[in-house]
């Protein structure tokens, strides 16, 4: 190889680095996006825009959120999520929303084996048995451990309702 033919690879070389500095690196998800980045949870992210949630739960966190999938909010009474979804219905709307999420990020490893009360954002708390994979009161856990960038996200099959 000559001297022009090296330093011409050099040059591209370092025009290459220069370029892939200045393009901005990916960022992992936050929970809200991957709560709409699926068409299983659409019905989830209609109910935490109407609650005006979509900020809180883009925030640091860190979040660990349980996540009723389409067909556990259409397990509801008929009518249900059309009520809630309406304005005047906001504040128990996020009630149960926050009832849906736990501060810190907390991983099904964490859960295995252990029964435990925890406190949600909402207020109360919810029980949690981890002996025979995972319950959240009566939901079961079907998928865990989605890691977002300010949490974490477990799949439930039934809606968290708060007492």
């Amino acid at each position: 190889m000559n001297r022009r033919t090296l330093f011409r690879l050099a040059g591209a070389v370092s025009v290459a680095a220069l370029v892939s500095a200045c393009v901005p690196a990916e960022t992992e998800p936050d929970i809200v996006d991957i709560a709409s980045s699926n068409e299983d949870f659409s019905t989830l992210v209609a109910a935490v825009s109407a609650a005006g949630l979509v900020d809180t739960l883009k925030g640091d966190g860190p979040f660990t959120v349980f996540v009723p999938t389409n067909a556990a909010f259409e397990a509801l009474p008929p009518g249900t999520v059309e009520s809630l979804l309406k304005p005047e219905n906001k504040d128990l709307l996020i009630k149960i929303l926050t009832y849906h999420v736990v501060p810190g990020a907390v991983t099904s490893d964490q859960l295995a084996g252990k029964r435990q009360d925890v406190a949600t954002v909402q207020g109360q708390t919810v029980h949690i048995d981890g002996r025979n994979g995972v319950k959240v009161n009566t939901s079961r856990v079907t998928t865990a451990d989605i890691t977002a960038s300010n949490g974490v996200i477990h799949v439930i099959d039934k809606v968290l309702l708060p007492k």
